[in-house]
């Protein structure tokens, strides 16, 4: 088994690339879908997140919206709040290898992977990236996005062109869907035609 983690700042288009990962039969681990499933549903780390948060927890598990203001530019409320959060994820990211483990290429969508070390957990990796002014125009798009929070946001992320030079493959999403399509594929065709993963 290849393992491919697909990463990219926000705004890159990187849920559009793993889409058509996932489109081409390769499976797809997401780690921000992980992280909202087990905070929506798992009693163990909604409880534990109102202990160290209060007040960020209703009847649907955590409540994002209250939450978020309380760790955005925190460093040391994220380290709590990952320190909650990323041992269950990693358990949920074991189940999902134990289901594909015949999966000849599978894939971790995983935001922050240069930011977490996330890169040595996996044999490839794969960087969605567009233009700064299509980042912004899209991120700025959505609601109750801001330039102050966006800027937040990727404080946090190493820039672009930091990822883009430590990645295996970079697929464009600046221009058209099937540009970014026929970049998938060509990776994926590189990747079955090698006979071990990467060390």
């Amino acid at each position: 088994m290849i393992t491919i983690g697909l990463t990219g700042s926000i705004g890159m288009g990187k849920s559009t690339v793993a889409a058509m990962f996932a489109d081409a039969g390769v499976p797809v681990f997401d780690a921000d879908a992980a992280v909202h499933r087990l905070q929506a549903s798992d009693a163990a780390v909604i409880s534990a997140i109102e202990a160290v948060f209060p007040g960020s927890t209703g009847p649907g598990g955590v409540d994002r919206a209250k939450l978020g203001p309380m760790v955005l530019g925190d460093g040391a409320a994220l380290k709590r709040l990952e320190a909650i959060v990323h041992p269950a994820v990693q358990a949920d990211r074991a189940a999902f290898l134990e289901r594909h483990a015949a999966a000849p290429i599978v894939l971790f969508d995983i935001p922050l992977l240069f930011e977490t070390g996330g890169e040595s957990r996996v044999d490839v990796v794969v960087v969605a990236s567009a233009p700064e002014s299509v980042q912004r125009t899209r991120v700025l798009q959505r609601a109750g996005m801001t330039p102050d929070k966006l800027d937040a946001i990727l404080a946090r992320q190493l820039p672009d062109i930091e990822k883009t030079s430590r990645a295996d493959f970079v697929v464009p999403t600046g221009g058209s869907l099937d540009t970014t399509r026929d970049a998938v594929r060509q990776i994926i065709a590189c990747l079955a035609a090698r006979k071990t993963p990467l060390s």
